[in-house]
């Protein structure tokens, strides 16, 4: 009985451990890999371990482990029996052998592979099995022997999980950039079109495509620009072009009138006067040079800017008798000419419109001079407006000075008197000027 209690003494037996998940091989205790061939083989112990057995044990291998049994157990016979050992006594006389079956060492493939058809090993396609521990948001993709989770472009593996990658925050776009989920868009500012790359942005010359101005077009980076032709100018919404009204700028661009036209202006002058070559000053045609006159043959031409006047010839009134063609004297015999002025001397003058003052426009003198006289220069009549008087310039001398302007067309008749003094002989007497002035209706 107590041979038998010792048949227990050892029995060793592993199975195949596996982890889930874990694309490598390993074999049981009891198995080694054999990197040739890629088998886990059984490792026989009685020859590996020393001792395997004590005492009077006889170590037996086993597929995967082996067995401590009694020497003289007749159920075992270990082929590592020493037959020259005396320290048992020899066995019984031998009966019949019993059969035994062979032990054969199975087959076993390393992880990740299993026996196909032909009991060979081959690889397990855990992403087609559902075999794999991919979460959801992963992707299974099988390898040699395993298996791997990765993320679809777009995206990226944290933690387990797979993160949408922002692409906008690394300038995958030149200009505008636009995050989805596993990708992004591209876009361009107006005034670009985005290239083929589908990245880059490239400028469109809208100039060329389809001319947006009315007039000229400028192409900016981006953009245009829109530019009038001279006498034009840009309206408020940038594209039209409207007529430029330069009459308005200034009233100094023509002498007399501002006509303005499309894109320009020009100048025109009234009636009897020329444009000059600067086409914008007005010259006045003298009739009387040109004898463009309707006078007769006893009146005289006598020009103004602008037009002539056709003058009469001088007649004096009685008492006066005329002295020559513009000069009319009262006789000092005739009782009638004592309180009147000696002489009257007609003159004519013409002057623009809005003459700037003072002005002096006319001179009076005596022509003789006598001892102990002197003279007193006045205006004697037409100066109602009080737009004129007399300063004396010298003993015998005074000017005619205008003091306010005086508006066209107009004709003013002023009586210039130079009184003469004379305390020798107690004589006092006058002569008068009659100046006629033609005003002209314009400033030049």
């Amino acid at each position: 009985m107590q041979g038998l209690k010792r048949i227990l003494t050892a029995f060793t037996l592993a199975v195949c451990l596996s982890s889930p998940g874990k694309a490598q091989q390993q074999c049981t205790n009891g198995f080694d890999l054999d990197r040739a061939s890629g088998q886990c083989l059984d490792i026989d112990e009685c020859r590996t371990i020393p001792e395997a057995c004590r005492g009077d044990m006889v170590c037996v291998n086993q597929n995967g482990g082996y067995l401590c049994v009694p020497r003289t157990n007749p159920v075992y016979r270990s082929p590592y029996l020493n037959p020259y050992s005396n320290i048992y006594p020899p066995p019984p006389a031998p009966g019949p052998v019993p059969n035994y079956p062979t032990v054969t060492r199975p087959l076993i493939c390393r992880f990740g592979y299993q026996l196909d058809e032909n009991n060979q090993c081959a690889d397990v396609d855990e992403c087609a099995s559902d075999s794999h521990q991919c979460n959801p948001t992963q992707i299974c993709i099988n390898t040699e022997g395993g298996y791997t989770c990765s993320c679809t472009e777009g995206y990226w593996l944290l933690e387990g999980q797979c993160l949408d990658i922002d692409e906008c925050r690394y300038g995958y776009c030149q200009q505008l950039c636009a995050n989805v989920p596993g990708s992004y868009s591209c876009t361009c500012n107006p005034g670009f079109t985005l290239n083929d790359d589908g990245r880059s942005c490239q400028d469109v010359n809208e100039c060329t495509s389809e001319n947006p101005c009315t007039q000229t077009c400028v192409n900016t980076y981006g953009s245009f620009l829109c530019r009038c032709e001279p006498g034009y100018e840009l309206e408020a919404d940038g594209v039209n072009c409207s007529d430029m009204d330069e009459c308005s700028f200034s009233e100094f661009l023509c002498q007399h009138e501002c006509v303005n036209a499309p894109g320009s202006y020009y100048c025109t002058c009234p009636s009897g006067y020329n444009l000059l070559d600067d086409s914008r000053s007005c010259q006045d045609i003298n009739e009387c040079e040109t004898r463009n006159f309707t006078c007769t043959l006893q009146q005289t031409c006598f020009n103004i800017p602008g037009e002539y006047k056709c003058l009469d010839p001088v007649r004096c009134e009685d008492p006066y008798i005329q002295i020559n063609e513009n000069r009319c004297m009262c006789p000092a015999e005739n009782a009638g000419c004592r309180d009147q002025p000696f002489t009257i001397l007609y003159r004519v003058m013409d002057m623009v419109s809005g003459r700037s003052v003072p002005s002096d426009i006319f001179q009076m003198q005596a022509t003789t001079r006598y001892p102990g006289a002197y003279y007193i220069f006045q205006i004697k009549s037409g100066n109602e407006g009080r737009e004129f008087y007399m300063r004396q310039t010298g003993p015998i001398s005074a000017t005619l000075v205008m003091t306010r302007p005086v508006k066209g067309p107009r004709t003013i008749q002023l009586d210039l008197e130079m009184i003469t003094v004379n305390t020798v002989i107690n004589f006092r007497g006058s002569s008068v000027i009659r100046l006629r002035i033609y005003v002209s209706q314009y400033s030049f």
